[in-house]
């Protein structure tokens, strides 16, 4: 697997884990830059834009348009990827919880 899609993958992983922790399970994509920045994955909002439709098209977020910014909330099949109960393909599987 090349480094590029290995990024893309986690990124996607990254992205449902800071939506399910937060209340609304709903964050911008102007955010979702700064959270993808705190992993050192430093790339721009368009490029975020492109990883928030594939989950979108894969079900594992909704979208919604706002001026320039995309609003991403988590959908069950997002949250049952986080929950290990499911495999997005694409989406990087989380690690086991640590009992």
């Amino acid at each position: 697997m090349d480094m590029a899609t290995l990024i893309r993958e986690q990124a996607r992983l990254i992205v449902l884990k800071a939506l399910s922790e937060e209340v609304g399970e709903s964050l911008n994509s102007d955010i979702l830059v700064e959270h993808l920045r705190a992993f050192a994955i430093r790339k721009d909002r368009a490029w975020l834009h492109d990883e928030l439709r594939w989950l979108a098209d894969h079900g594992a977020v909704r979208l919604l348009e706002a001026g320039s910014v995309l609003v991403a909330i988590l959908t069950e099949k997002g949250q049952r990827h986080l929950d290990r109960e499911i495999v997005i393909e694409g989406v990087k599987r989380p690690s086991r919880p640590v009992s």
